[in-house]
């Protein structure tokens, strides 16, 4: 496995928090990751993102790549939202700024909120998804491009700035409902794994989306990317006190965003903080997480983003957990020295 620091729940905070010193916590906690050899860094995105504030994230990674060094850096986009071009843009300025070391998490997000907000319809989601990639592609290309989709239309176009990874950055796309996964495998993209379903559900998950590699003639991947809750303390009880309120109020506020019923299913975000925990969260002693991300490695996931922080949670509790981590977790998982670009 190659290891991430998800910054998505340390980007965010309370309304009446100082985001300015947020921020500044997070560049702390990206320079120890980075230090301990952390391979890359992942910021999530959401608009209107009430209860809390929300930093966006590839304006947060142009400035965070400063502490970076070789790190990757994985930023989810919510594609159906998004202007091609302004897109594509963006994505290959922040390419420039880190010498070829972004990746893409193509979401559709799940929210009404947010495609009210950007007078887009949320039946037309995946359609807009996959044109919007389709046409991003081409102008990271860098050719003339003259394009009559179904939601944009370009004529002898050209992009503003090229990537420096060619032919164009590397994306991944999030899914979280079989007929998605299957979508993802059909068109031979690489899927990143739902960060809320349980284990079992991503296991058989993960069967499918191979099976329909194959059945539409893709060679297997060999990149499996997922998000993952995590904490790890000197013990699983010490880990699940000291985690429990900032995730109880983190899935309190992902139930009336709607996120649950998003799951393959029947989820319940509103359930009892024991039984939303059971296979969900990576969670307890380094023994307990080791044996956790081991069944992923198992399952064949090659990069796991893991997230130690969520809005409220004090920097040194998560500067401890990463340091744990990569003490006494992250080692006997690794992946041998290779580029897996």
């Amino acid at each position: 496995m190659k290891f991430g620091l998800s910054l998505s729940g340390l980007l965010q905070h309370s309304r009446d928090g100082d985001m300015v010193k947020r921020f500044a916590d997070v560049q702390h906690l990206v320079k120890v990751a980075r230090d301990l050899g952390f391979d890359y860094i992942y910021a999530g995105q959401h608009f209107l993102s009430h209860p809390f504030q929300m930093l966006q994230p590839l304006i947060s990674l142009s400035r965070i790549s400063a502490e970076t060094d070789d790190m990757d850096l994985l930023s989810t986009v919510l594609v159906p939202l998004q202007n091609p071009v302004q897109m594509a843009e963006d994505v290959a300025t922040l390419d420039v700024l880190t010498n070829g070391r972004v990746i893409i998490n193509a979401a559709l997000g799940y929210r009404d909120e947010e495609y009210e907000a950007f007078g887009v319809d949320r039946e037309h989601r995946i359609a807009r998804m996959f044109e919007t990639l389709r046409l991003a592609r081409m102008l990271w290309a860098g050719n003339e491009v003259t394009f009559g989709g179904r939601f944009t239309s370009l004529t002898r176009a050209r992009i503003g700035v090229l990537p420096v990874q060619r032919p164009h950055p590397r994306i991944w796309i999030a899914a979280n409902g079989d007929g998605m996964v299957r979508r993802i495998a059909r068109h031979g993209e690489t899927w990143y794994l739902n960060p809320h379903a349980p284990f079992e559900t991503l296991a058989r998950q993960v069967e499918l989306y191979r099976t329909v590699r194959v059945e539409h003639g893709h060679p297997s991947t060999d990149t499996l990317p997922m998000s993952r809750e995590t904490f790890v303390a000197p013990t699983r009880e010490q880990a699940l006190a000291t985690v429990r309120p900032f995730l109880e109020g983190k899935y309190k506020a992902y139930a009336a965003w709607g996120q649950d019923k998003a799951l393959p299913g029947e989820e319940d975000f509103t359930a009892p903080f024991e039984e939303l925990a059971t296979g969900r969260f990576v969670v307890g002693s380094p023994d307990d997480v080791t044996a956790d991300l081991r069944r992923f490695a198992d399952l064949g996931v090659t990069h796991a983003s893991l997230r130690f922080g969520w809005p409220g949670t004090p920097r040194d509790v998560v500067e401890g957990a990463i340091r744990l981590a990569a003490r006494e977790v992250l080692p006997a998982l690794r992946s041998p020295v290779s580029d897996q670009r």
